[in-house]
């Protein structure tokens, strides 16, 4: 078990690492196209002719299979927190193609998000089931049909409500698809161990290729309609781990601990990654308004996209 630590924890990090660099390129790349409507296809083709949403699908591609490689070893509710550090990633990155240096405050909301997610499920302490090459759909399609309303009530959300807001609905959306498709994925690492061909006699890995692109294609929308990077990924890498660990509880027969006393200091933790993702969207909207100054100040128009 520790010799796999060593691979799963390194890999989740690295994987963490490129998400952080995909998330800053691509919001970037989005902002210099025509805004197209959630879920367009059109989007995707318009971003195919910008390089720097080249470099964010390139890195996507390498975080993606670290993160394939650390599902390999390690157990779900022990590799997506890992990931969670992936807004730290992304909001010094964006800095840092802006030019400027990272804000500390935007960067202590990413940690705090990062130190709850990791606290929550750690306290829950996750213990991996005996096989995790099948999945039982039918006994977790209550938590199915619960995750399918909230990605589309996020999206009818971010389509009827016209204020910032939605593009955390679209992140929350964007945030379970990520975590169903990590949920599945750790179910191809298992059939993969029984044979290569394994996970072709499953419909699980087909799955995977429809509902994949379509959390992608909802991500890029949420980069697309928000001028900060680090509010959106905060959800998104907050609710991506937490309904990865549901599914492993709910569809693996993954086990948590679930004694009173860790129940409470799990609500504390809860209550940590609220707080960071509400401290990072005010100190955003703070840092927007003092960039709309200073833009004003020189003559320039409001900047699409803002650092961190």
């Amino acid at each position: 078990m520790d010799g796999d630590m060593l691979i799963a924890v390194p890999a989740a990090v690295l994987g963490a690492a490129g998400f952080g660099l995909a998330t800053a390129a691509q919001q970037r790349a989005t902002h210099e196209v025509e805004e197209a409507p959630t879920l367009s296809p059109r989007l995707i083709g318009h971003l195919l002719k910008r390089p720097m949403w080249l470099l964010g699908l390139l890195a996507t591609i390498i975080a993606l299979l670290m993160q394939l490689l650390a599902l390999a070893f390690g157990a779900i509710a022990v590799v997506q927190p890992l990931l969670v550090t992936g807004v730290v990633f992304a909001a010094a990155f964006s800095s840092l193609m802006s030019r400027r240096r990272p804000d500390p405050l935007i960067l202590f909301g990413a940690l705090l998000c990062a130190a709850g997610i990791a606290a929550f499920l750690l306290l829950a302490r996750p213990v991996p089931s005996a096989t995790d090459e099948h999945l039982d759909f039918w006994g977790g399609m209550p938590l199915g049909i619960g995750l399918a309303a909230v990605v589309v009530g996020s999206i009818a959300f971010s389509a009827v409500v016209r204020h910032p807001v939605r593009v955390l609905a679209l992140a929350l959306a964007t945030g379970v698809m990520y975590g169903v498709t990590a949920g599945l994925m750790k179910v191809i690492t298992g059939q993969l161990r029984v044979g290569l061909l394994e996970p072709f006699q499953h419909l699980t890995l087909y799955a995977v290729c429809i509902l994949g692109p379509i959390g992608f294609l909802l991500s890029q929308n949420t980069f697309q309609q928000g001028r900060m990077v680090s509010p959106a990924v905060a959800v998104i890498t907050s609710v991506d781990p937490v309904v990865a660990v549901l599914i492993g509880v709910s569809w693996l027969g993954e086990r948590l601990d679930y004694s009173p006393a860790l129940l409470a200091w799990q609500c504390v933790a809860a209550a940590v990654v609220v707080a960071g993702i509400a401290f990072i969207t005010l100190r955003g909207t703070r840092l927007l308004h003092e960039l709309d100054q200073e833009s004003a100040a020189a003559g320039h128009g409001r900047p699409d996209v803002a650092p961190g």
